[in-house]
């Protein structure tokens, strides 16, 4: 197995390059290419199979799923081929910290069904944008939220998943970086246009068995490399590489490397900000963000959302084994390469001067796995990024269509919003491309820690205002805006600090500001929740409390009040009956109806289209899924989703339990390796 180390190869090959002699084999590439033919197999049979010309079909996969694929979405919308690259490679170069993160998530994603997400069905909200018009009223909390959403998306998801995917790609196939990322796209893109949301779920559900099954192969081939876990604490420190100037701390393994928990003040990641900092982007992420809380949407019940919610949060115990360890031992295997530490080196080795942690994943797959297997953990890669791609998409595409394209066009009907959100989607493909090189230039070469402090920077005042939002009935709008306002600009202004005066790499001086150099990212997301919370909370004090419907079934504590019945004006065309309507026992239970879209979409009759059609028309249409049926049905109809939150009493039972065990388990986890 040690015989993968880059000085036995054969004589040609330049001992320094990162990959030498290893292209896919024959063996490979077909099980590729039948992992994409499987996929798109399965991407075309959920559009086909799924009611995708409503706008709730769409959108929310016409709220039926069942637990287990949401669960396994939910991992696989948060595990993208940037996590495989980030994880590891930080793995690689700083050790076991960045686990941190994959626990924290486990504790949000918990959080997500059992707190906020019977808030967000009780408010019968679609988007999160949409959630914070209700409780807090007027449109421009809403309209900056959206537009901030996109602006998250397209800089810390698409493109550095694009980028982690791309690099894999590019070292084994030996293909030009761009052409990779254009190809993937375009398979992606292709069924998250024609399918929604159903079919994101089903592909994601594939993928993740995928994903998985590999991820553990190639766990168990490197542990077996340098002999377990014993083996692996005993060389991780061992491993330098040979071409490592004497003096100086450059290149050289830290000494907490198998501790999570580290120095408050001279760490990478001290553990006042893990334990604090860290939690406030965590609840973003997993509780007010749109893909994550889309697919939570999507189930059949409360009760699936929650077995969901379970199911994921048993998986994020696996990044630690499944990415972290591997690799840390692929820096075992290959210092030279993987623990380069002289900038002209590791621009040789993989064209980054500041360091080639981010090749760690995918040198273990292309060194240590025999023909086949490394076609199949191409596929895991490939997955991982398709998977996050696709959620991220059509999250996206939700955002703008809802909230952003609503806003400028209330009328729209509903043809002329599927086709919206279809453009928007390869809209988004094109901005993502452009991208791509800033990512490659910035944060040191770890990609995984990129992300994270983008995060820090604009995702706490956010998640403040949904907290307060939630669990504080006085919160008004005032309060939000200023709150919200004044730590976005806190944390553009840090972001920018952090573009302007890049970290110096090891053997350069440190010449940054203070405010940048003595504050860690994780620290100055504790000082922008303080302020957001200390903001919004004494301007909602001193100005006038909110209504009584932006309060009602929009908080923790009002969730179960009875629905309030609303004066209707006579519609132009028949609406489906409503809760208020029907009066008798439904008005008072708590079975809600997610009716997205509004009367007017009844308004405009778009369709009146020419009967000749040309076959290239029709397939776009198709495509689109917007077929010319509307003649027979009107537009206006929207069939209304009703989910409860009402639960089995036994399965709630059941459900409960299996949440306390998941905590015990991770509290264990974290004081085992902190």
């Amino acid at each position: 197995m040690e015989s993968g180390v880059a000085s036995v190869s054969p004589p040609p090959s330049d001992p320094l390059e990162a990959f030498p002699q290893q292209n896919l084999e024959p063996g490979d590439i077909a099980v590729l290419v039948l992992y994409f033919l499987f996929v798109l197999a399965v991407g075309f049979w959920s559009t086909v199979k799924t009611k995708r010309d409503t706008v709730k079909g769409y959108f929310l996969a016409g709220g039926d799923m069942v637990w287990w694929p949401v669960g396994a979405s939910l991992f696989a919308s948060n595990i993208g081929s940037g996590h495989f690259i980030g994880l590891a490679g930080s793995g690689a170069s700083v050790g076991i910290s960045v686990t941190a993160y994959e626990f924290n998530g486990l504790f949000s994603v918990l959080m997500l069904s059992w707190i906020f997400l019977p808030i967000y069905i009780a408010g019968q909200v679609t988007t999160m944008p949409e959630y914070l018009r209700k409780r807090f009223g007027g449109n421009r909390i809403s309209i900056t939220l959206a537009v901030l959403y996109l602006f998250i998306y397209i800089f810390t998801k698409i493109s550095v998943d694009m980028y982690a995917g791309a690099i894999f790609i590019q070292q084994s196939l030996h293909l030009d970086l761009y052409l990779a990322i254009v190809g993937l796209l375009a398979i992606t893109a292709l069924y998250t246009v024609a399918g929604g949301l159903a079919a994101v779920i089903y592909t994601d559900t594939l993928q993740t068995g995928i994903m998985l099954v590999g991820a553990f192969t190639l766990m168990g081939y490197s542990f077996a490399a340098v002999g377990g876990m014993e083996g692996l604490q005993e060389k991780y420190f061992l491993a330098l590489a040979s071409n490592r100037s004497g003096n100086g701390s450059c290149g050289l393994p830290r000494e907490d490397a198998f501790h999570i928990f580290r120095d408050p003040v001279t760490s990478d990641l001290p553990w006042p900000g893990i334990l604090f900092g860290m939690s406030v982007p965590s609840l973003w992420y997993w509780c007010t963000d749109q893909v994550i809380v889309q697919r939570s949407l999507a189930a059949k019940n409360l009760s699936h959302a929650k077995g969901g919610s379970l199911m994921a949060a048993y998986m994020k115990v696996l990044p630690l084994f499944i990415m972290v360890f591997p690799g840390m031992v692929s820096r075992v295997l290959f210092p030279d390469q993987v623990a380069c530490a002289h900038p002209e080196i590791c621009q040789q080795v993989c064209g980054n001067p500041s360091g080639c942690s981010d090749i760690a994943y995918p040198k273990l797959v292309l060194e240590l796995l025999p023909i086949g297997l490394r076609g199949l953990m191409m596929a895991v890669m490939v997955a991982a990024l398709m998977s996050s791609l696709t959620s991220i998409f059509n999250s996206a595409s939700t955002i703008f269509t809802m909230d952003l394209w609503n806003h400028i066009r209330p009328r729209a009907s509903e043809r002329e919003l599927m086709i919206v959100g279809r453009v928007f989607v390869i809209l988004l493909v094109l901005i993502s491309i452009l991208w791509i090189p800033v990512v490659q230039a910035s944060q040191g070469g770890q990609l995984f820690i990129y992300i994270q402090a983008i995060s820090s920077y604009l995702q706490p005042p956010v998640a403040v205002v949904f907290i307060l939002g939630c669990f504080w009935k006085r919160a008004n709008e005032k309060g939000a805006f200023s709150g919200l306002i004044l730590g976005l600009l806190l944390g553009l202004i840090r972001l920018v600090l952090d573009f302007i005066y890049v970290q110096p790499r090891c053997d350069q001086p440190d010449e940054r500001p203070a405010v940048v150099k003595h504050i860690h990212y994780l620290y100055f997301s504790m000082i922008l929740s303080s302020a957001t919370l200390i903001t919004m909370s004494a301007v909602s004090w001193f100005t006038e409390p909110p209504s009584k419907e932006m309060v009602s079934r929009l908080t923790w504590f009002t969730r179960h009040d009875p629905v309030v019945q609303k004066e209707q004006v006579p519609p132009a065309t028949p609406q489906p009956p409503t809760l208020s309507q029907n009066g008798t026992p439904e008005a008072t239970s708590t079975s809600i109806q997610l009716e997205i879209v509004q009367e007017n979409m009844s308004k405009t009759h778009s369709c009146d289209v020419t009967p000749k059609q040309s076959k290239v028309v029709k397939a776009i249409l198709w495509l689109c899924g917007v077929e010319n049926k509307d003649k027979e049905e009107p537009v206006g109809r929207v069939e209304p989703i009703i989910m409860s939150l009402e639960e089995n009493h036994v399965v709630k039972t059941l459900l409960d339990i299996n949440c306390i065990v998941c905590i015990t388990c991770a509290i264990f986890l974290w004081g085992y390796f902190a």
